[in-house]
């Protein structure tokens, strides 16, 4: 198998997507989770995850599918977790996880079983970004699949990265989405 190198694009890409990642984060806690409560942060894995940048007052729990990542809970986010309570979150954090999973409507079914009316959904996934690690990588989302695959939450916010001179061809996107009552 020959040996693949990165393209400058994507280094540059992987540097504007992490960094967008830790704007969100600092955003969202800072407008959104401004209330103490549990928030479970799916898939952490080698990176610093929610904790640095949520409250204190924010009990914050992980989820992961690999049994080696120390998390709070293992489990499978496409599947029924029936060891986690219905409504148990204030808030999930999904960072980079949903072009991983299988099944991610199934994913999105389960966090929005774990998610508290009113609590609130902060995502994010790239788009015009390599395939990557931890594989498989199967999908990329647009702002419409995005939508669709959301559509039992109100969608609050649903931001983009653009591509610079490549139009309709976001490196990222993160979303904010809510709970409703049903």
């Amino acid at each position: 198998m020959p040996v693949q190198t990165v393209s400058v694009e994507d280094v540059a890409n992987l540097g504007v997507i992490r960094d967008n990642v830790n704007a969100h984060l600092r955003y969202v806690a800072d407008t959104y989770a401004t209330k103490s409560g549990r928030l479970l942060d799916i898939a952490p894995q080698i990176h610093e995850g929610a904790r640095p940048f949520f409250s204190k007052t924010i009990c914050v729990e992980t989820f992961d599918i690999d049994p080696a990542s120390c998390c709070t809970y293992i489990g499978d986010i496409c599947a029924l977790n029936s060891f986690l309570q219905d409504e148990a979150f204030d808030y999930i954090v999904c960072t980079e996880v949903l072009e991983h999973t299988l099944d991610p409507f199934g994913a999105v079914k389960e966090m929005h079983r774990l998610l508290k009316v009113n609590g609130y959904l902060f995502l994010t996934v790239p788009f015009n970004f390599r395939i990557h690690g931890p594989l498989p990588d199967c999908w990329r989302f647009t702002e419409y699949g995005l939508r669709r695959l959301l559509d039992c939450f109100d969608v609050v916010e649903l931001r983009s990265v653009e591509s610079p001179g490549r139009p309709l061809m976001p490196i990222h996107y993160t979303v904010v989405a809510k709970k409703r009552q049903n």
